[in-house]
């Protein structure tokens, strides 16, 4: 066995570990607040979903790759593949989409001059319906996923895209207008919500920025609790913001590499899963570390 074997192996199971063990205790931490109702924020719905969604692509992906790591070979028909890269797919949208909803709310929370973002902060029970529509919206829009995906056993007779270790894609060739509509139709969404994160994410430094700057003419020690809070929330949107955009960048340019191959190496194949698959796993330990609630709960059970 070679040594990078080894090493893609230990990394997927490690990834795989974390990722289970962080959205799983936070996904239990949110849903219960949301069933008891004690100290609930407006943000636990999106942030719900948002643990819920990575949960999926960490299930989805890290499994399926850590069985094939091992070398387990045609675990997974036809319908298996299908199914784990759908869902793949769906969850990694849902996280996109409410990750741009999590940075818009923080927004109107802090520009509360403008009426409109009054308005909007005045709804935080719609943020539970707009993950819902999300969810639907991503079902529709990855649709085609299923009727390119092909699983292992038919690697003989046709020749595949492999995006992934245990399945495949099914090269086509549809009409060009058809095919330059799928691509419209899929990375528009993903631009737009991309573009609408740093436009939030700048919105919020320059407003920290101002409010620091303010902070400083004030010669009292005491300081008002709320903006601090606000403070440190925006900044924890802004470490998930930063990370989402960095590595949907590098994932997406190993994916374009691994498209422009015919048989692309497995190294690309595996950085490309690995690198999709890194917000998913990280999110949750920057979620825990950053909420009070669950700082105290880590403490009383130590003491």
């Amino acid at each position: 066995m070679a040594k990078a074997d080894i090493e893609i192996r230990v990394a997927f199971l490690t990834q795989t570990g974390a990722g289970v063990l962080g959205n799983s205790c936070l996904l239990c931490f949110y849903s219960y607040t949301l069933l008891t109702r004690q100290k609930v924020r407006p943000t636990d719905p999106i942030l719900c979903h948002l643990v819920f969604a990575n949960y999926v692509v960490v299930l989805s992906t890290g499994i399926p790759e850590t069985m094939a790591g091992i070398g387990w070979k045609f675990f997974l028909d036809d319908a298996a593949c299908k199914v784990a890269l759908y869902f793949c797919r769906v969850a990694r949208g849902v996280s996109l989409n409410t990750t741009c909803l999590l940075s818009g709310f923080q927004v109107s929370k802090l520009c509360t001059r403008n009426v409109w973002w009054k308005i909007t902060t005045t709804f935080p029970n719609c943020f539970g319906i707009c993950g819902f529509l999300f969810w639907i919206l991503q079902l529709l829009v990855n649709v085609y996923v299923p009727l390119r995906v092909i699983g292992p056993t038919h690697r003989r007779n046709i020749t595949l895209h492999m995006h992934y270790r245990y399945c495949g894609i099914r090269p086509t060739t549809p009409k060009p207008f058809v095919r330059l509509s799928q691509v419209v139709l899929y990375l528009s969404i993903d631009i737009m919500c991309l573009v609408f994160m740093m436009w939030t994410s700048g919105s919020m430094v320059l407003v920290l920025h101002r409010h620091k700057q303010r902070v400083q003419h004030i010669h009292s020690h005491i300081a008002s609790g709320r903006p601090d809070h606000e403070a440190r929330a925006t900044r924890t949107i802004l470490t998930l913001v930063s990370m989402f955009v960095s590595f949907y960048c590098l994932s997406a340019t190993f994916i374009l590499c691994v498209g422009l191959h015919m048989k692309p190496d497995l190294w690309l194949v595996d950085m490309s899963v690995f690198l999709d698959a890194c917000f998913s796993v990280l999110s949750p330990f920057v979620l825990m570390s950053t909420d009070t609630r669950i700082t105290q709960v880590f403490h009383s059970c130590i003491e």
